[in-house]
């Protein structure tokens, strides 16, 4: 009980230690992916945090089987290190006492990560991508930044403001330069606002300005000055996005049942799937010889996590091209990884018959 009790507990730091540490890496990749998405105006800025959460969301499954298998492994690790498997063979406890405990704190983290890639994670992707297209609809004049030159979807305008008031809606220091008809026109206003007409128009106006047109190239340039200069401003019809599997939910998935849904199930089902095999292939894995130096098992972990996850992507690939099918293409690379599972297992067992022998 108290063998069980003090690894549950350390199997527990572990695994905060380890989600935390990967939990900032995926949040500080995605941040800087999303942020240079919303410095050209493909998002807004306050969509930054929605669609980070989402990919989050949709990012957990991984984490947390990597979390699983990282936790179990450098437990054991430390155990082998500090000599206390030692202790724990000489008193009769058998490598196989360790699969009870590593079960008991994977099976809860196996349902979660099911969970959430059965339900959550495709819900997240279809949020997100629903925000994407809702972000795609954007006229011009709301991507507006102060202090960023933009240009227009069509690229026939670009816009620069120096100041937006948010509350009033009005902006100050207006430039806009537009090309129309082989002529090049460029307009400054000190202030400006986006008005929207009863039949639903919308319209940057500018005020006490001016505009200076000609063709490049040449000195025969016209200079107006206007009190007011109304320009429409065009909502953009968000681009037509194919349906993709990632954002369909299980149950469609299973009354489809196409090579492409198939292949998404597949790779849906195989997330757990795989979270617990890891989890109890950290076991013979993480046997290190404390006299001999840095711990090659760390490598060859790694190895085998970076194997078994390229499998289950060359299987869902697979059955999309329906070179295998469902069930051959799913639990083969598991009954595989299984069997190496049993095998490792074995040669430890076989090296600590030979402890036992010698003592």
């Amino acid at each position: 009980m108290i063998f069980r009790k003090a690894l549950l507990r350390e199997f527990a730091g572990a695994a905060l230690g380890a989600f935390f540490v990967l939990l900032g890496i995926t949040i500080t990749t995605q941040l800087v992916r999303l942020l240079g998405q919303a410095a050209s105006g493909a998002i807004t800025t306050t969509g930054v945090v929605a669609l980070l959460g989402l990919t989050l969301v949709s990012y957990l499954p991984v984490l947390l089987s990597l979390t699983l298998f990282i936790a179990v492994l450098m437990t054991l690790t430390r155990s082998y290190r500090d000599s206390e498997m030692v202790v724990w063979f000489s008193c009769g406890v058998s490598l196989i006492r360790w699969v009870r405990p590593v079960l008991v704190f994977a099976v809860p983290l196996v349902f979660t990560i099911a969970l959430l890639s059965l339900v959550l994670s495709p819900w997240a992707v279809g949020k997100a991508e629903e925000f994407r297209r809702l972000m795609d609809t954007r006229d011009d004049a709301s991507a507006i930044l102060p202090g960023v030159f933009r240009e227009s979807r069509q690229a026939e305008r670009v816009y620069f403001v120096e100041e937006v008031s948010g509350t009033e809606n009005l902006v100050a220091n207006v430039f806009v330069s537009s090309t129309q008809h082989r002529k090049t026109g460029v307009m400054v206003a000190s202030r400006g606002f986006q008005e929207t007409t009863p039949n639903g128009d919308r319209f940057l106006v500018l005020l006490n300005g001016r505009r200076y047109e000609g063709e490049p190239g040449t000195a025969e340039y016209e200079i107006f000055e206007f009190e007011r200069y109304a320009m429409r401003v065009e909502s953009s019809d968000a681009a037509e996005r194919a349906p993709t599997t990632k954002t369909t939910p299980t149950l469609e998935l299973l009354r489809t049942r196409t090579p492409r849904t198939l292949a998404e199930l597949s790779w849906r089902i195989g997330l757990p799937l795989s979270a617990l095999i890891l989890s109890l292939l950290a076991i013979p894995l993480s046997f290190v010889n404390p006299r001999a130096g840095r711990p090659l098992n760390l490598v060859l972990a790694l190895l085998v996590y970076m194997v078994y996850s390229n499998l289950l992507s060359i299987v869902q690939a697979s059955i999309a091209q329906s070179r295998v099918d469902l069930t051959t293409g799913l639990w083969g690379v598991h009954v595989v990884m299984f069997a190496v599972l049993l095998l490792l297992f074995h040669r430890r067992l076989m090296v600590f018959s030979l402890f036992r022998f010698i003592r």
